[in-house]
């Protein structure tokens, strides 16, 4: 099993370009089984997540064709399989986005229960109650949503009990071949949903007011093919932001998104850093031990859930006591153990955890627990003094592109070893 061993202590120093966000280029993808057309993207992130949802479509029929400069042509010529299977359900929960586009164009669809997740519950109920409101026709069997419809599916109001990123864009998906004008209240407001809306669009779709908890959708009898650009990655960027302002340094990301990150640069401020800002660019420079800051998570606009663990690890070295509150996820404190086997303080109680920062971390053997928590570990063991291994990276490796060789490019010492 493949880790990353760090020595710590050194500062960061250079320019990182952003890669596309994973968590816009999945829906994206699973978006080309509304068309026949060739959907043709760019920006796409060589992850092993993008990889999973690439296998999944190719078993449907899809053509999947990949460059290493990002770009991804989908053709959904022929859809031969409706069945997103439970061995790649269960290790990328965002294959459940399939079953929308395939209700939508196919009229039926069997996808996998996700089930639990390490950092938590995350139900797919809503999916389900706004896809019936549309028309369609669901049953479990034997741990599989089974969907289908009798014609179009419907124009509906949608009101969601609930904020949910992956419920608003199967929603989005569903109803832009639906019949009539869709309304769905409470939407989320992420700015991967407007990147997938501006999908849809370029393919014919008539959406309004993604980006907003209002989203308007006019069905259309058919999609077509489209040319589409990922937007950069928030969660990237915030890690790298976070790393800088836990080592010190100064680092330019090019290729950025400064716009969505207005809740993530506002508490890196706080934290001492000074932080520069264009239209597709971000420079921050730390000098001095960071500041503690509060943290509370919620929907966008306000502090996103998967930027937590790192500014967690951020405050460990703070000058002061943060606390943090998790109102997204309740079990997405699980790096907790492990940052204090580098030596942090750490108090939790319930959905919050105090920080105490101390003034240095001790190098040590540390396990990856899920996504986020797996690059809050790498913060810490760039911070630590002497040698940190981060052990179970496959965790890392499903949302950051070559994350070692980008640091090492910073002036990092790190390295992937087996």
């Amino acid at each position: 099993m493949q880790k990353l061993r760090i020595q710590g202590g050194r500062r960061l120093h250079g320019t990182v370009r952003v890669a596309g966000a994973k968590n816009a280029a999945l829906p994206i993808m699973a978006a080309s089984l509304l068309t026949a057309d060739p959907l043709r993207l760019e920006n796409v992130p060589q992850l092993a997540d993008t990889a999973t949802m690439a296998r999944l479509l190719g078993a449907m029929g899809v053509a999947v064709e990949t460059t290493e400069d990002g770009r991804t042509t989908l053709r959904a010529g022929e859809i031969r399989s409706v069945e997103a299977p439970y061995d790649t359900v269960k290790t990328m929960r965002a294959a459940i986005l399939v079953l929308g586009p395939l209700l939508a164009r196919e009229g039926a669809a069997r996808v996998s229960l996700p089930g639990g997740c390490a950092i938590g519950a995350r139900p797919v109920d809503q999916h389900l109650k706004g896809l019936q409101a549309l028309g369609a026709d669901l049953h479990l069997d034997q741990g599989y949503i089974v969907a289908s419809r009798s014609g179009r599916l419907r124009g509906a109001r949608i009101v969601t009990d609930m904020v949910t990123v992956t419920g608003t864009e199967n929603l989005m998906m569903a109803a832009a071949l639906a019949e009539g004008t869709t309304v769905i209240e409470n939407a989320a407001r992420e700015p991967e949903i407007a990147d997938l809306a501006a999908c849809l669009n370029a393919m014919g779709a008539k959406i309004a007011g993604a980006g907003t908890d209002r989203i308007e959708i006019e069905g259309v009898d058919r999609l077509h093919g489209a040319c589409h650009r990922v937007m950069p990655d928030r969660i990237e960027s915030a890690t790298f932001l976070a790393a800088v302002a836990a080592t010190g340094g100064e680092v330019r990301l090019e290729a950025a998104a400064p716009a969505t990150l207005d809740a993530v640069l506002e508490k890196l401020r706080e934290a001492g850093a000074q932080v520069e800002t264009g239209a597709d660019w971000i420079r921050l420079r730390m000098d001095e031990r960071p500041a503690a800051v509060n943290l509370r998570t919620a929907p966008h606009p306000a502090f996103p859930t998967d930027a937590q663990a790192q500014f967690m690890a951020l405050n460990c070295i703070a000058r002061g006591v943060a606390r943090i509150s998790e109102n997204i996820f309740e079990n997405r404190f699980m790096h907790v153990l492990e940052l204090q086997r580098l030596g942090a303080r750490i108090d939790i109680d319930g959905h919050t955890a105090v920080v105490h920062g101390v003034e240095a971390l001790s190098g040590a053997t540390i396990m990856a627990t899920d996504l986020r928590a797996s690059a809050s570990l790498v913060i810490a063991g760039l911070v630590a003094q002497g040698e940190t291994i981060v052990d179970r990276i496959y965790h890392l490796d499903r949302g950051y592109e070559a994350m070692e060789t980008r640091l090492a490019a910073l002036g990092a010492q790190i390295e992937r070893i087996r």
